[in-house]
């Protein structure tokens, strides 16, 4: 056992024996493919790509329903703070992997490398049915609900589900163009967002009355509520691990990829804390908890009952704009990043091979693409996108823990000697295990609250085991290089 861990350890640090699909120089491992994807994001793009896949509509809707479970101002903070801290002992684990294996793919390459193809593509098949598509469509229809508000476009006899497709195959064809293209649209939307949500503090704190405090004591809600206040959080928090799946398209990966991941995420929990205190300052807790449409049907989202306190009606729409705005941001980011997980399968000969065919001139998998964003558009339609995505949450955790969970096959439990230019997590192995408990925990609750959800998808990961041995049959164990040197 010993000497099996020595042997993953030795192949993945400096000067080690390299496997057989990559090699080491410099600290890197180094892939010599000429169609590989170009490495052209810089440091910029990317951490814009990790807060704009995380800030979607979940800080504007949670709120209310983390109230009803945590019970006061104090817990609900509290939850996004440690949901945000939870978040990023992930984010630094997932950092040095990348460091490790800055290949297209992200988590699916992660999980090939150390733990062999079949979890891997189990992990992408996921990723290709369901994970992606699902969270694309619910992006798409939340954006043209909201945008609704705006624009009631209705009246032309436009349905919701009609204006998510365009969004759909919009963003879709945006990202098929070149990575310049991609990654400008994905910067200018989380530009738009940050900022608006900056003078929306702003407002809140500067032009808005103060409500008045709630002077009961703060009472600790117990375990099993405060964990479902947290859950509500880390939905929020979602979406910071789409940045490694371009693991292949960063330039410097070794060193931007855990700076892009660190500032990033950083960024998003300080946003998300002062958003929500803004809220609460302007709204008693009671007001913040009937904002909750599980008790009030007809409710509006927290950030447009503060709102009210300073622009009235006007309020809805400016806070719909936002929501639209956010909403196609995370979709765009979702987009461009999961069309690599299916290319990087197709690469390895465990997928459709037309999946893994790069656009001669821009070296984009446009074939992968218009794939996931048909499947997403056909998602939306069917309206089926919400229980699907549900039933797959669990699921996700399951690949987010083994992920997390490789770099104690790398490096094992105790402290190793320094690598030349690969950064190594933080408080090790404190913060790996950490996140490993919370993907574990979150793992139990689905099981237990959710069981109906959690069977289904069990039923649609299985689907996935006789493709794997279809496309595996007759094929060497080794899979073709990928991704060019992250220099």
């Amino acid at each position: 056992m010993a000497q099996k861990k020595d042997g993953i350890r030795g192949a993945f640090s400096q000067g080690g024996e390299s496997v057989s699909r990559f090699g080491y120089q410099g600290g890197f491992l180094t892939f010599t493919n000429p169609a590989a994807p170009r490495r052209a994001l810089g440091l910029f793009t990317a951490i814009s790509l990790v807060a704009g896949c995380m800030i979607g509509t979940g800080v504007f809707l949670k709120p209310a329903i983390m109230a009803q479970h945590a019970g006061s101002v104090a817990i609900v903070l509290l939850a996004w703070l440690v949901a945000g801290l939870l978040s990023y002992a992930g984010a630094l684990t997932y950092a040095e992997l990348c460091s490790r294996m800055p290949e297209a793919g992200g988590e699916y390459a992660i999980l090939r490398n150390v733990y062999g193809r079949f979890p891997a593509y189990m992990y992408g098949w996921m990723r290709f049915t369901i994970g992606a598509p699902g969270s694309a469509a619910s992006y798409a229809v939340g954006a043209a609900a909201f945008l609704h508000v705006v624009v009631p476009y209705s009246a032309m006899g436009i349905k919701v589900w009609q204006m998510a497709v365009v969004f759909i195959a919009l963003f879709t064809i945006i990202n098929s163009l070149t990575i310049f293209v991609s990654s400008s649209v994905q910067v200018t939307l989380t530009a738009i967002k940050i900022i608006s949500l900056s003078v929306l503090v702003g407002t809140l704190f500067f032009l808005a009355p103060e409500a008045a405090r709630d002077a009961a004591p703060v009472k600790w809600p117990g375990m099993v509520s405060f964990s479902a206040a947290l859950l509500a959080a880390l939905w929020a928090y979602d979406g910071w691990n789409n940045l490694p799946m371009l693991g292949g398209e960063v330039k410097n990966a070794q060193r931007n990829l855990p700076i892009a991941l660190a500032v990033g995420l950083g960024l998003v929990i300080v946003v998300y804390l002062l958003v929500n205190q803004a809220f609460f300052h302007v709204l008693t807790f009671n007001e913040v908890l009937a904002a909750n449409p599980s008790v009030k049907p007809d409710a509006e989202p927290v950030a447009t009952a503060a709102m009210h306190k300073v622009i009235s009606d006007a309020s809805v729409k400016v806070i719909a704009a936002m929501m639209v705005v956010s909403a196609l941001g995370a979709m765009s980011g979702s987009i461009l990043a999961s069309a690599r997980v299916p290319y990087a399968m197709a690469h390895d000969g465990v997928f459709f091979k037309p999946l893994g065919r790069l656009s001669p001139v821009n070296a984009i998998p446009v074939v992968s693409t218009i794939t996931q964003g048909s499947i997403a558009a056909l998602l939306a339609v069917s309206g089926t996108f919400d229980e699907l995505t549900d039933s797959v949450v669990f699921a996700s955790y399951i690949f987010y823990g083994l992920t997390a969970g490789a770099i104690f096959k790398i490096r094992g439990f105790r402290k190793t000697a320094a690598e030349p230019g690969i950064f190594r997590t933080p408080l090790y192995p404190i913060l790996p295990l950490l996140f490993l408990l919370c993907s574990a925990g979150f793992i139990i609750y689905a099981a237990i609250a959710m069981p109906y959800l959690t069977a289904i998808g069990i039923g649609v990961i299985l689907l996935g085991v006789p493709g794997y041995f279809w496309f595996t049959k007759k094929k060497p164990s080794s899979a073709p290089q990928l991704t060019q040197s992250a220099s």
